[in-house]
């Protein structure tokens, strides 16, 4: 229904994205259903790889650009960690929490649903914030996207807006087709 395919977003990617999301909600977890975000990082950083879906009406409605971490790859994600200091990003799924202003503006806190893959997000500092090294100016420049400190930053220009929509309690998910987070994930084999 929402032709995610031409917007990039692979069927694998967004099948495991909504197992999640719904066992969440049977559960409880996931307080604002309306919004299901995917970053997914199978696709190049020069890709639009970040999806905030309306499951309500059905639709796409924010598609981005998004950061991984620094010491995940260069221009392909393909290393991922849950331990801090790490420089790594973390795969799984994720609550949105609340807003705050920091060092990058305002920012997202969110919390790692995942043990031993991404409930370290808290103590890592791990984040949705806007960021200057990520974007079409970015890429006019360098051969792939900048990368973060393991937080799914997304450009700057566009960051209060996603903040905004996904914030207190709706769900995120950051795909990798790694087999061990995919045979690993209680979320999606329990």
């Amino acid at each position: 229904m929402m032709n995610l395919e031409q917007w990039g977003l692979s069927k694998r990617a967004f099948t495991y994205a909504y197992r999640g999301y719904i066992a969440l909600v049977k559960k409880k977890v996931i307080s604002r259903q309306q919004y299901l975000t995917i970053c997914d990082f199978g696709q190049s950083s020069k890709n639009k790889r970040f999806y905030v879906l309306d499951m309500a009406c059905n639709e796409v409605v924010m598609n981005t650009y998004v950061a991984h971490g620094r010491m995940s790859g260069g221009e392909y994600a393909t290393r991922f960690s849950n331990r801090p200091r790490s420089n790594q990003s973390s795969l799984g799924f994720y609550k949105t929490m609340h807003t705050y202003h920091g060092e990058h503006g305002l920012s997202l806190r969110v919390k790692g649903l995942e043990a031993g893959f991404n409930d370290k997000a808290g103590p890592r500092a791990i984040v949705i914030h806007g960021a200057d090294y990520i974007g079409d100016k970015w890429l006019e420049r360098n051969n792939y996207m900048g990368r973060s400190f393991g937080s799914p930053a997304v450009p700057k220009e566009e960051s209060k807006d996603i903040i905004n929509t996904i914030k207190d309690g709706s769900c995120l998910f950051i795909y990798y087709p790694a087999k061990s987070y995919l045979t690993g994930s209680k979320i999606l084999n329990g």
